[in-house]
């Protein structure tokens, strides 16, 4: 958890306005995930956040992986000002296998808080490279990373994709990291889906039909995903200007 800031007073003395919110998500859409662009009433601190996924992490890393998830989807694809517990409840509260009322008091314990800071430090020591190629920002003190990079472990080596990076460049690291894994073929539409029970982006469906040597045809798996929807085989949920695909 980078823990950007600790409250929206933070933002608004940055100068952030509901607006610059707004459009500076339409600016990723160009990512090809999904966006809304709905203004928020108010900017929003991080912090509160980044405590939920270190409180849900003491029930299970599946649980936490999964809020981490709906979060970046509640960011980026409603209005919520996810700094309230209301919002943040509201986005727990539909993670299986999360008791989001515990989640939100553990959020405020010492043990969250401590953890939580460990993340914010790791954050904010990156690698030389990363600072000399551009991808920190020290909007808050010292240099950090900038979201999204990719810290990567294995056998006890570790490679860094600092920033944005291209799939390729992620896909290269994996592969010199571990270099005995096996790389499964390219599923059908139905195991894939059927493989990720909390839904894909369109996006992400590409992205894996593509494997590694093509580009991600989105057009094409969309009209994929819509065929397999009309045949009983898959279903659609609205999210932000596009959907989230999951097995019927």
């Amino acid at each position: 958890m980078i823990g950007l800031s600790e409250s929206y007073e933070d933002y608004v003395a940055r100068g952030y306005t509901a607006e610059g919110s707004s459009l500076s998500r339409r600016r990723f859409r160009r990512r090809g995930m999904p966006i809304a662009t709905g203004p928020r009433s108010r900017p929003l601190g991080t912090g509160p956040a980044c405590r939920l996924v270190k409180a849900a992490e003491l029930q299970g890393v599946p649980q936490a992986e999964a809020l981490l998830r709906a979060l970046r989807f509640a960011w980026f694809t409603t209005d919520l000002v996810m700094d309230a517990d209301d919002a943040l409840l509201a986005v727990a509260g539909c993670i299986d296998g999360l008791d989001a009322g515990r989640a939100l008091v553990d959020s405020h314990t010492e043990e969250v808080e401590e953890a939580y800071q460990r993340d914010r430090a790791e954050a904010r020591d990156p690698v030389r490279f990363a600072v000399a190629l551009g991808r920190t920002a020290a909007t808050d003190g010292p240099d950090r990373y900038t979201a999204p990079s990719l810290v990567l472990r294995a056998g006890g080596r570790e490679l860094v994709a600092p920033g944005f990076q291209p799939f390729e460049a992620a896909d290269v690291l994996v592969m010199n990291l571990v270099p005995g894994a096996e790389r499964l073929p390219v599923p059908s539409l139905e195991a894939l889906l059927a493989a990720y029970p909390g839904g894909l982006t369109t996006a992400e469906v590409a992205r894996v039909l593509a494997d590694t040597t093509d580009e991600p045809d989105l057009p094409a798996a969309e009209d994929a995903l819509i065929r397999l929807s009309v045949a009983g085989g898959a279903r659609r949920v609205q999210l932000g200007h596009d959907a989230l695909w999951a097995a019927a």
